[in-house]
């Protein structure tokens, strides 16, 4: 029997468009290709005899589980969610899509983009709406000065930071 691991909470259903089509293409991946090259595989490793020390059937057998339950929750998550494909009408404040530049006690200047749970990527920059940050940021106006308290590694700390930039596109349109 496994660990008990509670329900995590359901994050906000608000996905940009280009998210919903990486989300969709991981879906279709999974489910056209990936699914029935991996049952193909398994298929033939289960008819090598016995499965109990066939690794390649085990390894297989746990690879098309995974597969399932990620596209079991893509199916979920996509169902329900709101594409947000437009801009909003007032620009001058910090909404859902919005790429956002900020300054903190230093000096220190970063660019985010509040997006949905299911496409925050530290990589591009993308923080989620319902992260302590995103949730600062939505409603704010240029020049705003806002702090929050964020987890670091001396505990926990209360940082200043003021907003210079907003904007709904990317910067190289």
């Amino acid at each position: 029997m496994g660990r008990y691991r509670p329900p995590q909470p359901v994050g906000s259903k608000y996905i940009t468009a280009e998210g919903h089509k990486r989300l969709r293409e991981e879906h279709d991946y999974l489910w056209k290709k990936k699914r029935p090259e991996v049952t193909r595989i398994l298929s033939a490793a289960a008819a090598e005899g016995d499965r109990s020390e066939n690794a390649e059937y085990i390894y297989r057998k746990k690879e098309l589980r995974e597969i399932d339950a990620r596209v079991r929750f893509l199916r979920k998550r996509l169902e329900g969610m709101v594409v947000v494909d437009r801009i909003p009408s007032d620009t001058d404040k910090v909404y859902f899509g919005a790429w956002v530049t900020i300054e903190d006690e230093q000096g220190a200047i970063k660019t985010y983009r509040v997006v949905g749970p299911d496409e925050f990527d530290p990589k591009l920059c993308y923080i989620s709406m319902d992260s302590p940050m995103g949730k600062a940021l939505l409603g704010k106006s240029l020049g705003d000065e806002f702090s929050i308290t964020l987890d670091s590694k001396n505990g926990q700390q209360k940082s200043r930071y003021i907003i210079n930039e907003i904007r709904y596109n990317a910067g190289n349109d």
